[in-house]
């Protein structure tokens, strides 16, 4: 087994967007590389002296053993794992079908849990390392067509915090990443709708042209993002949460916000809810 004094970064989805971004920016910020992508064809360019790369389906639970095994054995350790791999379905709940629903979880959630369950030994064993989490702004709040996509995102802020204060002990940290839109195939390739249902035309068609138009004019830039990212989740100080661009900050302030005066509003009716005491 090789070994290399470079910290080791492990990246799912690294053959486009923020993935290949994170990939690039980590290398060239001195640390070695593992770089997956369903298909190794497309982050075969990717490889070097300090990048292996590798085939990984988060859905296929041999060829997540394979490729942890294959960055131990190229590198020896595993420092960061960037559980970057994902995509978008749009709709309203009555478009989905039961194995479309299934589908975008198995990626967005379960595959997410199967990668970090895989690498997390190895973590606890060295005593150190980092789990970053690619959430998104529609973690924190859902948009008109994004509830699929948003309930994996709900899902995996939980899941991402419940793992923090499980692994703290063992001196691993969890940072969750929150961006806002940047311009990658998030809402071209990487994204699904469902068959239309005419019902819903009225109030999902604007939201439908909306998201298809901003393909390509994000203002977001992934090769920015990702020099954050790898800023952040190499320091001393790693925060749980790392929301990134305005539109990030602003919407979740913004729902944060909206969730307080909410608590407020309700306080009165749902406080006292307790046994009343017996005189």
């Amino acid at each position: 087994m090789a070994t290399t004094d470079r910290p080791v970064w492990f990246i799912t989805g690294a053959s486009t967007g923020l993935g290949r971004a994170i990939a690039l920016a980590a290398e060239a910020a001195g640390n070695a590389v593992v770089a997956t992508a369903r298909r190794p064809d497309d982050v075969a360019d990717l490889a070097g002296e300090h990048v292996l790369t590798t085939r990984l389906d988060v859905t296929d639970a041999q060829s997540i053993t394979d490729a942890v095994a294959a960055a131990h054995e190229r590198f020896g350790r595993i420092d960061v794992l960037v559980n970057n791999a994902g995509y978008s379905l749009r709709g309203a709940l009555e478009e989905w079908a039961d194995t479309e629903l299934r589908d975008v979880f198995d990626v967005n959630v379960f595959g997410v849990a199967n990668v970090t369950r895989e690498v997390l030994p190895a973590m606890r064993e060295q005593g150190s390392g980092t789990v970053v989490m690619m959430s998104s702004i529609g973690g924190v709040r859902t948009t008109l067509g994004g509830t699929a996509y948003n309930t994996t995102k709900f899902a995996l802020e939980g899941l991402s915090e419940g793992l923090s204060n499980e692994v703290a002990a063992f001196g691993v940290r969890v940072l969750i990443v929150e961006p806002g839109p940047f311009r990658t195939d998030f809402a071209g390739r990487s994204n699904r709708w469902p068959t239309p249902l005419p019902a819903y035309d009225a109030v999902l068609s604007a939201a439908r042209e909306r998201f298809a138009a901003q393909d390509g004019q994000q203002t977001g830039d992934p090769d920015a993002a990702a020099r954050v990212i790898v800023e952040v989740a190499s320091g001393t100080d790693v925060p749980l949460r790392l929301p990134l661009g305005p539109e990030s900050f602003d919407g979740i302030r913004a729902r944060l916000q909206s969730r307080l005066s909410e608590l407020d509003a309700v306080e009165p009716i749902g406080r006292d809810t307790s046994y009343q005491p017996v005189e």
